[in-house]
Order: C-alpha cells, then sequence, then structure tokens
C-alpha cells in the first residue's frame, strides 16, 4: 500500500489464527545524518502516544541502526531529548536494511525497510501507523522532523485485515482547502481592496459619502469571511492535536484581533468636529495597514505549511496581489500629480500671477 505522504509505503500479513503481523515498511531518508521512523500508536491517529521503530547511522560506527522509542507528550517541540527505551507493546522480532544490500550507504534518498512481527489485540485490526523522518540525531537521540503539511500528514489508520483505510484525513484535507480558500479572499485580497477604496477614492468629491459605505461594506464582509476561516482554522488545530504551526497560528491571531478592534472601532467613530477624531484617525490608519499587512504575510505563510509554495493557486493569489499593487501605484502617481498641480495653482494664487494673467489677457481682448 502507498501511504499518504513521503512516498512512503508498507506492505504486511496478518494471521488471524494467532492475531500475528508480519510488516515492511519502505521509506527514504533526506538526510545522511538523519533518520526514518515507523510506529503504531495503539489509541489514537496521532504522534504523541506513538511506539516506534527508528532507524539512522550508529554516531560511533556509522552502521544502522533500529531502536524502539515511545512518543510521550514531552517529545512534541524538543521539549526534552527523545530516548530509546523498550516498547510497552508485543514486538515479537524487528530489523531494518538499507536498499541496496551490503554496500547501500545512507544518504539524501537512500532507501530503507524496517521489518516487524507484532502480536496484535485479538479481534483489533484496525491500527494507526505513524511514520516520519528527520535531518539530524543528537547521539542517539533523534532531533524533530520538518513541520510542512507533507510532513505533518504521515498518519493512517488501516484494518490490516481488509486492507481498508479510513476517511478521516480527506476530511480534514477539504477542510484546509476550504480554511485557505476564504481567508486568502477576504485577509489576503478584500481587506486590502477596502483599505484601496478608503485612500483613493476618499479624495473624490464626485462620490461624496458613497466612498466611506463602500469601505465599510468590504471591510465588514472580509472580515466576516476572515472570521469563518479563523474559526476553521481553530477546528483544524482541534482536529489535528499533533501539529503545531507556531508561526502561521500566531499571525492569525494577531491579525484577526486587529480585525476586531478596527470593527469596534467603527462604533467609536466621534464626529468629524470632535477634538479625539484626528486621534481616532491616527490609530485606524495604523491598525488597519498593520491588520492588511499580517493578513496578506499569513496568507502566504499558509501557502507553505500547505505545501503548496509553487503551487498554481500561489500563483493565482499573487497575480490578484500584483494587480492590486499595479494599481494602487497609478492612483498613488495620479494622486500626487493631482497634489503637485493644486500646490502648484495656490502658490501662484498667493502670489497674484493667477490674477495677472487673467486680467492681461481680458484687457486684450477688449
Amino acid at each position: 500500500m502507498t501511504l499518504p505522504s513521503q512516498q512512503a509505503s508498507m506492505a504486511w500479513t496478518f494471521h488471524p489464527h494467532n492475531a500475528t503481523l508480519d510488516l515492511v515498511f519502505f521509506g527514504t531518508f533526506i538526510s545522511p545524518s538523519g533518520w526514518v521512523g515507523w510506529g503504531i500508536n495503539p489509541t489514537s491517529p496521532e504522534m504523541t502516544g506513538t511506539r516506534a521503530l527508528i532507524a539512522f547511522p550508529d554516531p560511533n560506527s556509522g552502521q544502522l541502526v533500529l531502536l524502539p522509542y515511545i512518543l510521550d507528550p514531552t517529545v512534541k517541540l524538543q521539549r526534552s531529548p527523545l530516548l530509546s527505551r523498550p516498547l510497552d507493546t508485543h514486538l515479537l522480532s524487528s530489523s531494518a536494511t538499507l536498499y541496496g544490500g551490503r554496500m547501500a550507504t545512507i544518504h539524501n534518498g537512500a532507501a530503507i525497510q524496517i521489518f516487524a512481527t507484532l502480536k496484535l489485540v485479538p479481534n483489533k485490526t484496525k491500527i494507526h501507523h505513524v511514520w516520519n523522518r528527520g535531518l539530524y540525531v543528537q547521539g542517539y537521540s533523534p532531533t524533530i522532523h520538518p513541520t510542512t503539511i507533507n510532513d505533518l500528514s504521515s498518519i493512517t489508520t488501516i484494518d490490516v485485515l481488509s486492507g481498508s483505510t479510513t476517511k478521516g484525513h480527506n476530511n480534514i484535507q477539504t477542510l484546509k482547502t476550504v480554511h485557505g480558500v476564504i481567508n486568502a479572499i477576504s485577509w489576503g485580497i478584500l481587506l486590502p481592496i477596502g483599505a484601496v477604496i478608503a485612500r483613493y477614492l476618499r479624495h473624490i468629491q464626485a462620490l461624496g459619502p458613497t466612498w466611506f459605505y463602500a469601505h465599510a461594506g468590504v471591510q465588514l464582509f472580509a472580515f466576516f469571511l476572515g472570521t469563518v476561516g479563523f474559526s476553521i482554522g481553530i477546528r483544524l488545530g482541534e482536529l489535528s492535536p499533533g501539529r503545531v504551526y507556531g508561526l502561521h497560528r500566531k499571525l492569525g491571531f494577531a491579525a484577526f484581533c486587529l480585525g476586531s478592534l478596527q470593527t469596534l472601532a467603527l462604533f467609536f467613530r466621534p464626529k468629524t468636529t470632535n477634538k479625539f477624531r484626528k486621534y481616532w484617525k491616527s490609530y485606524h490608519h495604523f491598525v488597519g495597514y498593520a491588520c492588511v499587512v499580517l493578513g496578506v504575510v499569513n496568507v502566504f505563510q499558509g501557502f507553505e505549511v500547505m505545501g503548496e509554495g509553487r503551487s498554481y493557486a500561489k500563483l493565482g493569489y499573487c497575480l490578484c496581489l500584483s494587480t492590486l499593487i499595479g494599481i494602487c501605484i497609478s492612483l498613488e502617481v495620479n494622486a500626487w500629480v493631482i497634489f503637485c498641480r493644486k500646490a502648484k495653482e495656490e502658490k501662484l494664487r498667493r502670489e497674484g500671477l493667477i490674477g495677472v494673467s487673467e486680467k492681461g489677457s481680458g484687457s486684450s481682448h477688449g
């Protein structure tokens, strides 16, 4: 069976009469000093609690070794070193070999096979398989693996009797896609458009207060969509207890808090004649632009987290953002041209040159 991530696969034979499982896991190294591991979680489909067999080059001899590890909660985010200890499962035998025989060496891309024979609990054939690989081993302690979406999706539940897999992974993947699309549209496109409306349309006198209603409407709709996307992200965190996206999560919370402050500020907007109006405007501009920047940065961070750093989806978003930036540059140049023209006219008016030329032209006609 081909596994969902890391180009890994697995083959097994299950003996129902004595509940014994003969299994081989096929994986690849990503570093000459790295590690490859496979294990079973007896309680839930997550990393924490997994009973693992991890292969890596012995730091003394350089030969391939396979040691047992129990991934308890202290291992998460490398809060404490991962130390080898006997498994509390019925592991009858285990071994590991490099693909290519005795002459094979450990290098980036080297293929490995991990063999194991286990005694399962009778009538319990659904097994939570967990696997991963890392770049370094400190002594005999494997260090934390990469945290891309590909590396954090290395969990599947297989019924070793029928060969069927659970569908939970697909549901989570669908939620991730919806979360990404909604947040890219709300925080990454609509919010900047709302800021552009406020900055460049407010000076067009013919529009009157229409620019304000357009600005407020777009921003409120963007924040509503963003709240939905943010809520889906919180739910994804609850469904994936073994996965932590530190920077993406922090940026998301920061953007949501700033967006909430902007929405609340709308209800406390002082009148134009109020002496505190200028302070409110400064606050509104600072928080607004900070929210836009955080939102756009976190959209790009989200593409990296989902492993879509080189995807057409990211290219499409970049084209949308580039178009918006191009429009902003054009409007900014136009605004400066108008500003400079008005400043020049004002200077001429103060010096009386405009009035003189008008009088001169009037006398010639006479």
